[in-house]
């Protein structure tokens, strides 16, 4: 019993961590791109330490159906959030950083207008 809330500590603590790097993250990059990249990276792995180690520390059938829930939720919300925000940000004209690699972006453009 002491060795999983050793590894539960450890682990809500670590995704703890990563949340925080996540905020100097929003304060240092220079783009929404990069912006919305880690703090959807950081969301998804805190997400899972974080729970991860709750449930390590209340282990039950019940805590481990939630955490399961709450980590698959957070997982598909993640994703699709990034995308519609950094998505939006293209739409929108918002500029990259100099030196962003933007040829894949367009030849999609070129692709869209033949169809």
């Amino acid at each position: 019993m002491i060795a999983l809330t050793v590894v539960g500590n450890v682990a809500v603590l670590a995704g703890s961590a990563i949340f925080v790097l996540a905020a100097v993250g929003l304060l240092r990059f220079r783009d929404v791109y990069t912006r919305v990249s880690a703090v959807a990276t950081a969301g998804g792995i805190g997400v899972i330490l974080v729970c991860g180690g709750a449930a390590l520390l209340q282990p039950s059938v019940d805590t481990l159906v939630k955490v399961v829930i709450a980590i698959v939720l957070q997982l598909l919300t993640s994703a699709v959030g990034a995308i519609a925000i950094a998505r939006a940000a293209v739409l929108s004209g918002h500029r990259f950083v100099a030196g962003t690699d933007t040829a894949a972006l367009e030849s999609d453009a070129k692709d869209g207008e033949t169809s």
